[in-house]
Order: structure tokens, then sequence, then C-alpha cells
């Protein structure tokens, strides 16, 4: 198992670790098999965007230095897929990763309501036991979670960049653990002024 995240299952779930330890012949009908590799998706959203061109803004200075951030935060992560929408900023925070780990990231196109959402979640449980950062949108982030099987809980604010979402997937269960990377968040504006969908807000 990646090291990383063994670690990670160690100290976070340690019952899963130590079902992997088991006798693989020794499980439930319909459960996994106890040797399964757990798939770890790492969800973020898009670092700091810009107002220019209005329809598909670039990252800010700011948000090029997330995203080489986040290689950093990664580095060790064994990354094998990584997944963005078609949008530029998704696109230029997931592409240092990408190049990091000489891959080519599979575009999953933004469609209305749900069907991103599921079409995002399908793109995922493609890569079983792999490692998998998804690059989403403040109005997203959650929702992929959700999807996966992870805690359902409201999208981020307009001003949250700086969330590093790990959602571990092993034996039918998901289980989620929160960080942080790169510099602090902008300020908050008053409220939490979250994004609208992709298809109005692009």
């Amino acid at each position: 198992m990646r090291l990383i995240f063994r670690l990670l299952l160690a100290l976070a779930f340690p019952a899963a670790l130590t079902a992997q330890q088991h006798d693989p012949t020794h499980h439930q009908p319909g459960q996994a098999a106890p040797h399964e590799e757990p798939t770890i998706v790492i969800v973020v959203r898009h670092a700091e965007r810009g107002t220019e061109p209005a329809r598909d803004p670039k990252l800010t200075p700011a948000g090029e230095e997330r995203a080489l951030a986040l290689v950093d935060a990664l580095r060790d992560a064994k990354v094998e897929v990584v997944l963005h929408t078609p949008l530029t900023r998704t696109r230029d925070t997931a592409l240092p990763v990408a190049r990091h780990f000489g891959i080519t990231p599979e575009v999953v196109p933004i469609t209305p309501g749900a069907t991103h959402i599921e079409a995002m979640a399908a793109a995922v449980r493609k890569h079983q036991g792999k490692t998998v950062l998804v690059v989403g949108h403040s109005n997203t982030i959650m929702q992929y979670i959700a999807a996966l099987g992870g805690p359902r809980r409201a999208d981020l604010c307009d001003h949250q960049y700086n969330g590093l979402y790990t959602l571990v997937l092993i034996h039918g269960e998901a289980h989620l653990v929160e960080g942080q990377y790169g510099g602090p968040n902008p300020p908050a504006a008053p409220g939490c002024n979250t994004m609208m969908t992709p298809a109005a807000r692009p």
C-alpha cells in the first residue's frame, strides 16, 4: 500500500488497515476481499481565479502559487489519475500535479444538475485501488464527496480555496480526512457566497 496513505489509514482508520492483514479467503459474501487496496480520492477546489475572460477566467498569480503548492502537498502521494472539469481554472490547478507524476489528465464534461456529479463519481470508480486527484468547483466539491459515499455537507464559500479532502474508499465504506494546503484563504466576504451552478457560471 502507498506509504503516505498507509500511515493515514493507520492513524484514522485502524480497523480498515487491520482488515487488510486478515486471511483474504475469509470474508462475507457480497463484501470486498480483505486484501482490497483502498481507492484514495483527493478532492480540491480550483485555485484562486481571476475575472478575465468573464466566462472562463484564468488563475491569478496567487492561484498559480497554490497550484504549485498542491504539488508539494501531494509529492509523496503517488497520484495515478487526475480528473478535472473543462474549465481553465481547474485544468491549470491540476496540471502541475499531472506533470509531476507524468499523467495525462482526464476531463469530465460539465453537464446540467446532478448529471455532472454522477459523471465525476463514475470516472473515479473506474480507477478502483488507485490514488485519484479530482479538481472541481466550490459548488461541486462536497457533492463529489457525497456521491462517493462520504458525508453530505454544504458547498464551500466562494473565498475557500485551501481545503484538501482525502476520501478513503475501502470495503464498501468511505472515510473522509480534511486538511489544508498552500497559503491561507483570501478574506471572506460577508455571508457565504458560493458559486452558481457550473452551467450558470462557468
